[in-house]
Parts: C-alpha cells; sequence; structure tokens
C-alpha cells in the first residue's frame, strides 16, 4: 500500500482519510437521483449518515439538520443524508417529523436535502459508516465535510446511542473556509470572529517580515512560532 492510497482499514471497508478524494457514488435519495460529485460542482458538502429512520437520536438530529440547511446553504454548503433505510421508509419518516416533531430550532421546516436510500450499503462500505463491532445493519453517525475540489478535510463519527453537537458541524466548516480563504490557521476553541494562527516562518525572511508585522501591530507575537492576528473580514 502506498502512501497515495493509504486508508484506514476495517471489516466495513476503506475509511477515506483526509485529503483523499471523496469517494463517488450514484443513489436514489428523497430528492431524486443524487450523482456525487456531478452535483454539487463549486460546493462544500457535508455527508453524514444516521443508523435508521423513526428512532429518537436519528429524528433529533434530522429534525436540526432541516432547521439549519439555509444556514449551510448561505456559506456554500449542501447536506446529503444517508442510510440503510428505503425510499418509502425516509418519506415517511420526513412527512411525520414536519407534522409532528418540535425540536429546539426545528418548527416543522421543510427537509429538502437529500437522504440517501443506501439498502445495499454500497455509499455507507465506501465512506466506513458500517462498523460491525457496533453494528453491521445500520451505519453509524459519520460526518464528512467534503471541498469544492472533492477532497475529505474533516471527518467525525459518533456511536449510535450519541447525537451530534451541530454548533461544532458548523464551527468547522468555518473554520476549514476561514483557512482555505485567508491561508492561516485557527486556535484551539475558536470561533468565528476570534483571533487566528500565522504559521511559523520558515526562512529568516520570512521572521523578518513578521517582526515587521508586529512592529506594525498587523499582529501579536509570543514567541517566533505562536502569532495570532485579527482578520480584516469574516466569511
Amino acid at each position: 500500500m502506498t502512501d497515495n492510497n493509504a486508508r484506514a482499514e476495517c471489516a466495513c471497508g476503506a475509511i477515506p482519510l483526509i485529503g483523499e478524494e471523496a469517494p463517488s457514488f450514484v443513489a436514489d435519495s428523497t430528492q431524486g437521483i443524487v450523482k456525487f460529485p456531478e452535483d454539487y460542482e463549486g460546493k462544500w458538502v457535508i455527508l453524514f449518515s444516521h443508523p435508521a429512520d423513526f428512532t429518537p437520536v436519528c429524528t433529533s438530529e434530522i429534525a436540526t439538520f432541516g432547521a439549519l440547511a439555509g444556514e449551510f446553504r448561505a456559506l456554500n454548503t449542501e447536506l446529503i443524508g444517508i442510510s440503510v433505510d428505503s425510499i418509502c421508509a425516509h418519506v415517511a419518516w420526513l412527512k411525520n417529523i414536519q407534522e409532528k416533531i418540535r425540536y429546539h430550532r426545528y418548527n416543522g421546516q421543510p427537509i429538502d436535502f437529500p437522504i440517501v436510500a443506501d439498502v445495499k450499503m454500497d455509499v455507507a462500505r465506501k465512506y466506513g459508516m458500517i462498523q460491525p463491532s457496533s453494528s453491521d445493519t445500520k451505519a453509524v453517525r459519520a460526518v464528512f465535510f467534503i471541498d469544492p475540489a472533492h477532497r475529505v478535510r474533516a471527518l467525525i463519527y459518533y456511536p449510535l446511542s450519541n447525537g451530534r453537537n451541530f454548533e461544532e458541524i458548523k464551527r468547522l466548516l468555518l473554520a476549514l473556509q476561514t483557512t482555505d480563504k485567508f491561508g492561516v490557521s485557527t486556535p484551539a476553541d475558536w470561533e468565528p470572529g476570534d483571533e487566528v494562527l500565522v504559521a511559523a516562518p520558515s526562512t529568516m525572511s520570512d521572521l523578518k517580515k513578521r517582526e515587521g508585522a508586529e512592529e506594525e501591530g498587523a499582529m501579536d507575537c509570543q514567541d517566533w512560532f505562536f502569532c495570532r492576528k485579527k482578520l480584516g473580514k469574516a466569511i
């Protein structure tokens, strides 16, 4: 196995790693046929799985994604859900959620992003979502952050029993977009509007430029390898 195609192997298949191209797929969904990545040119994608329709934790999550879908789209980001249930089950469940479920910010908004019916587990296996030590019939709660170049930029896995933190999902998306737009890094507990980190200098010329920027008040350096600055504008 070479460095270029190294993957984390498990009984569920290969888990795409950060920096790798996200596996392509064509699948039926609640919004018709999804062709990934062709249908999402120029977009960020949050691809996520849930264990099963008509279950309490998954219901709270789909409702929350429904409430936040507009905010993600405003960040040039589309949502794609996946579970091993059928289209009929998905449609009935979503109808039930819209009519009966009210949870935090969800108040009956349309759930208009696609939820893939992955009955044969083809997509789930491509993304390492079927983990037999947890369940060999349900997908774990996986979240993949995929950039407009169709590269996996981050991934988070949760167990069947515990719901996701949606503020963290949005925060991490904004952090990735900030890194791409401004060429900076974000520190621990970074929130939009906070100071960002500047890469450590690799040459004497870089170090002198940094010293000049610090003298001008453009950045705050506590040591040569740890400098913070404010961004001129936010995402």
